[in-house]
């Protein structure tokens, strides 16, 4: 994650902003703690990456949990390929992720989609990175690796696909100057995506929203929205993102005009330099946070992160580990409720 940089057209509208950003939360990471009782209470369950011995081999896994960290469950089981970054499907039903296979020369990132009982497993793209899930839960959108060989960074991608999981079609995205894009997130109203870019597109770093079926894209620079791996509230209503890698946001959006629109900017969790916070995601009613936590290391999917576990927060910044193995646990996603049973 970059560390905030302000560009010089925006740094009068931005710096009030991060004014307000800083005196709002004086919370500092650890103090004060969410109940266990509060945890047990949340009806939904999270999926997350984790690095970790499968019948004897280490490896990356896909762990799914219930909210206070109950009920560890290996959905994918496979000692000779990493599973990453999963994302569960609007109805809680599936899972998309990414699955690094081969070795040397050989390894390549593809992605693929699965049942939430770890069934049907579907292969969606080669040398791919990064999906989501559309509103509909039946369309994948994804980034395509910008070169042949492998690599961890998140950036290196070339442009932007969907994939219908009923015809097993593929279509790109009409913008195809979409290039150095990474954690890319499908507004629940089917029209925007939001993204990080890193080099690319005419930006050195920001966080954008582009259309989800033309071709116009807009810097959310100006609001103050800068940092990092920004997600969607499931009403649409809210974003998260990392500011640096020792603050999670969240902020109001409005993404029903022709332009979107950012107010509210709040800190919700604000860590000392000698640990980090990333991969915020909403909560499906909107109340909590997961988020991944631990010291310095490598955020990257694929990148190991040693003494990570996964954390949830409430909007006040009242915070708890839900996983205190430290085995690199990082890309928290929530899954809906009604779909798998506590």
């Amino acid at each position: 994650m970059a560390k905030t940089k302000l560009s010089s057209t925006g740094i009068g509208i931005i710096f009030p902003l991060l004014l307000i950003l800083f005196t709002v939360n004086e919370d500092v990471c650890g103090l004060p703690s969410l109940s266990e009782e509060k945890l047990k209470e949340i009806p939904f369950k999270i999926v997350y990456e984790t690095y970790r011995k499968t019948n004897g081999r280490e490896n990356w896994e896909l762990y799914l949990i219930n909210a206070d960290g109950s009920n560890p469950v290996n959905l994918t089981n496979t000692p000779d390929v990493d599973e990453m970054y999963p994302h569960a499907s609007p109805d809680g039903t599936k899972i998309c992720f990414v699955a690094d296979e081969g070795a040397g020369n050989r390894r390549v990132r593809n992605v693929y989609y699965m049942n939430i009982d770890a069934s049907g497993r579907v292969k969606v793209a080669d040398n791919a990175r990064q999906p989501c899930w559309g509103p509909d839960g039946k369309t994948i959108a994804y980034l395509k690796g910008e070169f042949a060989r492998y690599t961890i960074k998140d950036y290196a991608t070339k442009g932007l696909f969907f994939y219908d999981i009923e015809t097993r079609k593929h279509r790109e995205h009409p913008n195809r100057s979409l290039h150095h894009l990474y954690n890319i997130c499908w507004s629940p109203d089917g029209n925007w995506f939001l993204a990080t870019v890193h080099g690319g597109m005419g930006f050195k770093h920001a966080n954008l929203t582009f259309e989800a079926n033309g071709t116009r894209v807009f810097d959310l620079t100006k609001y103050g929205v800068t940092g990092c791996r920004p997600d969607c509230s499931l009403d649409g209503k809210k974003i998260t993102w990392g500011l640096t890698d020792w603050d999670l946001c969240t902020a109001r959006i409005d993404l029903t005009s022709s332009v979107p629109r950012v107010t509210d900017v709040r800190r919700v969790i604000k860590c000392g330099k000698e640990h980090e916070v990333y991969h915020s995601d909403f909560s499906p009613d909107g109340r909590y946070l997961a988020f991944s936590y631990g010291p310095k290391a490598q955020e990257m999917v694929g990148g190991k992160a040693p003494g990570w576990n996964i954390c949830v927060s409430d909007m006040t910044g009242k915070w708890v580990k839900v996983t205190t193995d430290g085995n690199h646990n990082k890309e928290p996603d929530w899954v809906p409720t009604g779909t798998v049973s506590r």
